[in-house]
């Protein structure tokens, strides 16, 4: 069965190469979905697949790449979006 989450990372998040960050992690693990800036300074998340793939995403959100400083990370369930891939967005 395949878990949908969605994801709010706050803190030093974009400028830093997040979105490349996870979306490496997520392609790694056969997560689809997508990343993507908010205007508030945040990076939104979308990962669908194994429930441990989306995990390993998660976990990559909550570390971020060296540059990246994650204050929050808030996860809730989401609707399966049926995404082909993972885009930076």
């Amino acid at each position: 069965m395949a878990a949908a989450k969605r994801v709010l990372v706050s803190g030093r998040v974009q400028g830093v190469f997040f979105r490349a960050h996870v979306a490496g992690v997520a392609r790694s693990r056969g997560v689809a979905g997508w990343a993507a800036n908010r205007d508030d300074g945040t990076v939104e998340i979308h990962a669908e697949g194994p429930p441990e793939a989306v995990e390993a995403v998660i976990a990559a959100a909550r570390t971020g790449p060296s540059g990246a400083a994650v204050s929050d990370v808030q996860v809730s369930d989401a609707e399966p979006e049926n995404c082909d891939g993972f885009e930076s967005r």
